[in-house]
């Protein structure tokens, strides 16, 4: 996030686009229903009609995989009405009329028959937007998770400083992350072109830096996406698989092609806390202590690195991970040697610049939010104040493009996924709490009233998915939050699981795949 949650109750609208606030990040919801009552405009785009929808001033139930489309066309109907940020985009930012010249062709009655949406209510939601003096952002995985995800992200950034909410309190663009570490994992390196800090491998100088710190030598060139690493694994240059905290059984596109890269990978090692799906498939299962069983620090959504302290001792035979991977990279003959993961966090600091003021010592009341360059930094609220991080503002004007899989007469419907109040990512935890199964138990499939009935489907009936990748079984679940010609499926369960329909397709930059669109037929299970 650019900005902080606290600031949402202060802001004067808000633009949620792919997102399920109130059940993927209730903390986040609540804010917003918080900051709804204290005068705050509500605008709300998703292909279901999400609980934050009865908050929301407009509602746009667009299509899935439409987002561009309808962020050229606010941002067409901001231009037409002169309500963009002319001294801010002047002072702050470039390549202005190359963004004008895309989304000139975007009126709001193009965007609409894209999207799906009434052309007056693209032009409604505009004009709050662009007439809010603080106006946030807030986007997840119903924006990234396409083949175009990456300019989807850009086309926000656009909107975000055509009306000058980036660097400003109470706006910004809010990627929510959807684990409560990944935001830290990313800060660490976890990016096929970063070291800590996303210091970036390919720069001599930041190879030199941690060659001498670390006393090896570092290759300069980027690593692989989970996907290229997949895909590696059937080619043959990929030999040994090392996953650590994932499930991608569950988690991943096209699970049959997960099950086929795990079967047939030389050597899998699984380190995790329970038995998932996937350890199943390893050689070797490396039990890894919990969350309440180790030291550390969890960096949040909003950049807040925060201290976990241990609330008990590792049970079984379980370790905090950074003592196995402390204890591996022994073995393998780095001799480095920690005693507790404060000294990791020392050299955190002195190798990341935006952890250097960040020790154990001034995070143990409360979290320092990043950048915290030196000790006597406060740390940031809000990025970009006065000035971007580059120097200025680049627009990125991106064209609409369909999804790599759209309906035809063999698969008519678009199946789109996501996540529900109850669990958490694969269940790996939440499956093993018996009054969260009681409430949620086991896969299903949402199906619009006037779907089901041509279908001759009825609630509760068991029916069949086939994608042009896999087939599975679920329980059917009519629904009025979904639109006609489009079903939705929590991604959750391993029982008919979702993502052996969906498509492995990548976004070309980011290398994300296009979890959010597949074309799906369905029918009653005989």
């Amino acid at each position: 996030m650019t900005n902080s949650i606290e600031e949402i109750t202060d802001t004067d609208a808000m633009f949620v686009i792919g997102s399920n606030t109130t059940e993927n990040h209730p903390i986040i919801g609540a804010r917003m229903k918080q900051a709804v009552r204290k005068g705050s405009k509500l605008i709300v785009a998703d292909p279901r009609r999400i609980e934050l929808v009865d908050y929301a001033d407009v509602y746009l139930q667009l299509k899935p995989g439409t987002n561009i489309a309808l962020l050229n066309g606010m941002m067409n109907v901001i231009l037409e009405k002169g309500l963009y940020d002319e001294t801010y985009i002047n002072e702050r930012c470039e390549n202005f009329e190359e963004l004008v010249n895309v989304i000139r062709e975007y009126t709001p009655e193009r965007a609409a028959e894209i999207c799906g949406v009434k052309s007056e209510d693209i032009i409604k939601a505009a004009t709050i937007y662009g007439e809010a003096d603080k106006a946030g952002i807030y986007y997840t995985m119903g924006v990234t998770q396409h083949t175009t995800g990456t300019n989807a992200v850009m086309s926000i950034s656009n909107l975000a400083m055509l009306c000058g909410n980036i660097g400003k309190e109470s706006a910004g663009v809010n990627p929510l992350r959807g684990q409560n570490n990944v935001q830290g994992a990313c800060d660490m390196g976890g990016l096929p072109a970063d070291l800590p800090g996303y210091q970036k491998v390919f720069k001599p100088e930041v190879i030199e830096k941690f060659e001498n710190a670390w006393r090896v030598k570092l290759s300069p060139k980027p690593g692989l996406t989970i996907p290229e690493i997949f895909n590696g694994v059937h080619d043959g240059s990929i030999k040994f698989l090392y996953i650590m905290g994932e499930n991608p059984m569950v988690s991943d596109p096209d699970i049959n092609h997960v099950k086929g890269v795990l079967e047939h990978v030389n050597f899998l090692v699984v380190q995790d806390i329970f038995m998932t799906e996937t350890a199943e498939y390893a050689d070797v299962v490396l039990p890894a202590a919990s969350f309440a069983e180790k030291d550390g620090t969890f960096s949040n959504t909003e950049r807040r690195v925060q201290r976990v302290r241990k609330a008990i001792k590792p049970v079984g035979e379980s370790k905090p991970d950074w003592q196995i991977l402390m204890e591996l990279m022994n073995y393998l003959g780095f001799e480095k040697k920690y005693l507790h993961p404060e000294n990791i966090m020392e050299e955190i600091s002195s190798l990341t610049p935006s952890y250097g003021g960040i020790t154990y010592d001034r995070i143990n009341n409360g979290g320092i939010q990043w950048p915290c360059p030196d000790k006597h930094h406060p740390g940031t609220k809000y990025l970009h104040k006065g000035t971007m991080a580059r120097g200025r503002g680049l627009f990125m004007p991106a064209e609409y493009v369909e999804s790599a899989e759209m309906p035809d007469s063999e698969y008519p419907y678009i199946f789109t996924t996501g996540r529900i109040l109850y669990h958490y990512h694969t269940r790996t935890m939440t499956g093993r709490v018996e009054g969260i199964n009681e409430i949620a138990p086991s896969s299903y499939v949402e199906i619009n009233e006037v779907d089901a009935n041509k279908l001759g489907i009825r609630n509760g009936d068991r029916v069949k998915l086939t994608s042009r990748r896999g087939q599975i079984e679920t329980t059917a679940k009519i629904s009025e939050i979904i639109d006609e010609n489009v079903l939705f499926m929590p991604f959750h369960f391993a029982d008919g699981a979702a993502n052996y329909l969906t498509n492995s397709a990548t976004d070309p930059i980011a290398k994300i795949s296009e979890l959010k669109v597949a074309a799906v037929r369905i029918e009653k299970a005989k």
